[in-house]
């Protein structure tokens, strides 16, 4: 599950990111609003954390521009007071969960789990013309025929998919899949695509993964399905 910390702070944003990738969370950190939509617009956020005091920003209007443009991804605020109002109007914004600050991690953490559960069980899959990806089995299932894909095929996937049909940026995939510290090129990505083409085809699927040179790839579906 992939987590948006969202706070201008470096050191805040740090401690909170060692945490949660001590938790097996991928972890993205944004400082600042337009960075946090352009994360967010990818549609590859299982989960956004916001601090009010940390970010450089209204965290509670950043909520209402999610929401009002149709972002259901789980949301917890962290609100820098202990203030009962606060924490009201947080939630009347559009938040799924508001803590006060300071607070135990324990707390922030279980919140986190808690709100991306209930996600979990809201969305086991993701579908695109005529073939899913199930999330709890790694399988990807086009009518009577699976197969089971790798962890890093499974990753490529799911943000292809999750794209529908939009591009995906290589670099965008090297950063989500590889991680920001890692050694990959982009040779790795096309690697990867390679493999997935090759699923596709075992399991009779008729989506295919277009490249656009020199920029990424995205998914094309079969005229008779449709998206």
């Amino acid at each position: 599950m992939k987590l948006l910390i969202v706070g201008k702070e470096k050191e805040w944003s740090g401690s909170w990111r060692r945490l949660f990738l001590k938790e097996g969370y991928e972890v993205e950190c944004a400082a600042d609003e337009k960075s946090a939509e352009m994360s967010i617009a990818l549609g590859t956020t299982d989960g956004i954390l916001i601090d009010q005091e940390a970010a450089a920003f209204d965290g509670e209007q950043l909520i209402r521009k999610l929401r009002a443009g149709q972002c259901e991804t789980p949301l917890l605020l962290l609100t820098p007071e202990q203030d009962p109002e606060a924490r009201i109007r947080g939630l009347n914004t559009g938040a799924d969960c508001c803590l006060s600050t300071p607070c135990e991690k324990r707390e922030v953490l279980a919140c986190v789990n808690a709100l991306l559960r209930r996600q979990r069980g809201w969305k086991e899959e993701w579908s695109f013309g005529g073939t899913t990806l199930e999330l709890s089995s790694g399988r990807l299932v086009c009518k009577d025929r699976a197969v089971r894909l790798s962890a890093r095929e499974f990753e490529v996937m799911r943000l292809l998919l999750r794209a529908k049909g939009a591009l995906v940026q290589k670099d965008e995939i090297l950063e989500r899949v590889w991680g920001c510290d890692s050694n990959a090129v982009e040779n790795h990505v096309e690697v990867y695509v390679g493999f997935l083409r090759k699923r596709l085809r075992a399991i009779g699927s008729g989506v295919q993964i277009k490249a656009v040179r020199r920029m990424g790839y995205h998914l094309e579906a079969p005229a008779d399905n449709g998206f």
